[in-house]
């Protein structure tokens, strides 16, 4: 009965933690997505030129700026290079 109890309980606890860091996590990529394409449109540089400059796929590019996807810090570093861009204004949150 105990047991039932606390395994109830640990599970109900990791499903609403997990579902509050799945959610912030989901924005952190909506903001770095947003931070990548309001630069990179400051930059007056197309999608096409901002993979090729970071010798990225498009549609990598595509899905990062719509937060789709979850990047290596490496890509990161790829496209704050090929944005010639603060690190922190690709992380500002």
């Amino acid at each position: 009965m105990i047991y039932a109890l606390l395994c109830r309980t640990v599970k109900e606890f990791l499903t609403t933690h997990c579902a509050v860091m799945n959610k912030t996590i989901h924005n952190q990529l909506k903001t770095f997505g947003g931070n990548v394409r309001r630069i990179r449109v400051d930059a007056e540089l197309t999608q096409e030129k901002l993979a090729e400059l970071a010798d990225l796929n498009i549609r990598t590019i595509q899905k990062i700026e719509a937060g789709q996807t979850n990047i290596l810090i490496t890509t990161a570093a790829r496209i704050q290079k090929a944005l010639d861009c603060d690190w922190n204004m690709l992380f500002k949150f």
